[in-house]
């Protein structure tokens, strides 16, 4: 989604103080037989895009659910967040179904029963998770409890200015990609930076650390849900790469060069510009590339991999917009069945996905020859499907083990306040396990 990462970055800090309890009324898990033949029902969907093409985009996927379910009238409300939801539910007032671009709570709606178990729905309707690639089914459930239905999805590859890259080909390893950084970086005069061959630093857009930590197999936590920072050696390379090729820029020159960029999201993202040769980002710049920078020649890639890793080279990161049924809905049954419609019927995915530029999220939407998005797109279809592709896990606390490492990284690594590593880690894993144990993990 356009705006998931920063709305992610914002419910993430937010999670950690929602303070759900856990509560199981209405939230069993189990089918209720769904509206009676004839009976006529409004169910209410919260949904969070607001612009007026994606609202479109929305009602449009729709469309078909009304004419499988005549009887079934579904009100839409647009540009719903997850306080927005949360509130409404601690009230005992919630929508018939809601839609969040924040994966990173799913753990916490999932425990504190605040978003119902989905597992007898499932197992009813006879729904196949394996439609879904596995890091599409590892987001949307905490602990063994499904409280989420995965609506499009986002992948993370490697954009390239073919002009800039004057027939280099894109890197396939993060040795490949420095060296090749320094060679289309072009400094102005006094050492500053004109055009970043690819600027590394945590700070820019989406090279936060959860899309390139990922890359170099980062696992981020152990498999009893504790902090591994200090433990990972994947972690220690990601950071080892990433302040070599800092300290090769000059850390005053990452900053400059920062503070000198557009928004993300406008005409004056320095990749649409030309300031910058190679790029990690979503697979919606592919729409924005169309709109805002037509005559820029790019293309795409999957992002590097560490040397020695070739067989995870096609992989990437993995996320997505989650839809579910809170605690407390009044017509669940209706509301399960516009659910399995909106995740599993290809006509409606493949109607979303080409309005909103984002990949669909099961297996065989991904082949549909429906779908009208540009041939870049290609490379994180392939992403997307790929074994090897991964995302952060779920916790009590949403991502606060991802936003601690993130301000770990920018605040003290990147400007070489860190003089042991190990002892570091250890410490970022401290506080991590702490906030994980208040939040009940």
């Amino acid at each position: 989604m356009r705006t998931s990462t920063t709305r992610r970055l914002a419910a993430a800090l937010a999670a950690a103080g929602l303070g759900l309890t856990a509560c199981t009324a209405g939230g069993s898990g189990g089918r209720s037989g769904g509206p009676k033949a004839g009976e006529k029902q409004t169910i209410e969907v919260w949904h969070g895009w607001s612009a007026p093409h994606e609202v479109k985009a929305f009602q449009d996927a729709v469309a078909g659910f009304h004419k499988l379910h005549p009887n079934i009238t579904v009100k839409l409300v647009k540009d719903q967040t997850d306080d927005r939801i949360t509130n409404a539910i601690r009230g005992g007032n919630p929508p018939d179904v809601v839609s969040s671009f924040t994966t990173d709570s799913v753990g916490q709606w999932c425990q504190s029963g605040a978003w119902q178990d989905l597992s007898g729905d499932i197992a009813a309707s006879k729904l196949d998770l394996n439609q879904f690639p596995k890091p599409v089914q590892q987001y949307t459930e905490y602990k063994g409890r499904r409280c989420a239905m995965p609506l499009l999805a986002d992948a993370y590859g490697l954009y390239y200015n073919k002009g800039l890259m004057k027939g280099e080909q894109p890197p396939r390893t993060f040795s490949e990609l420095t060296a090749l950084a320094k060679k289309l970086t072009v400094r102005n005069p006094d050492g500053t930076i004109k055009v970043a061959g690819f600027m590394p630093s945590a700070q820019y857009y989406e090279h936060q650390v959860q899309h390139l930590a990922t890359q170099f197999g980062a696992k981020w936590l152990t498999p009893d849900g504790h902090a591994d920072f200090a433990a990972d050696p994947a972690v220690k390379a990601y950071l080892q790469w990433n302040k070599s090729l800092i300290d090769w820029y000059g850390y005053d020159n990452v900053k400059k060069f920062l503070h000198s960029m557009g928004q993300e999201f406008e005409s004056s993202n320095p990749f649409e510009k030309g300031k910058v040769a190679m790029a990690v980002d979503g697979e919606w710049r592919t729409k924005f590339m169309q709109e805002e920078a037509p005559k820029v020649d790019y293309g795409t890639a999957p992002a590097p991999v560490p040397d020695g890793q070739d067989a995870r080279y096609g992989s990437g990161f993995v996320t997505g917009t989650v839809i579910g049924i809170p605690r407390g809905a009044k017509h669940r049954a209706a509301a399960w069945e516009f659910i399995h419609y909106l995740t599993t019927d290809t006509g409606a995915l493949v109607t979303f996905a080409n309005a909103l530029g984002n990949v669909p999220t099961t297996i065989a939407s991904l082949s549909s020859p429906g779908l009208r998005l540009p041939p870049q797109f290609t490379t994180f279809f392939d992403v997307f499907k790929n074994p090897a592709s991964a995302t952060t896990p779920p916790t009590p606390n949403g991502n606060d083990y991802v936003v601690k490492f993130q301000q770990f990284v920018q605040d003290q690594w990147e400007p070489g306040k860190v003089s042991d590593l190990g002892t570091a880690l250890k410490g970022l894993d401290g506080k991590v396990d702490a906030s994980l144990k208040l939040a009940g993990g």
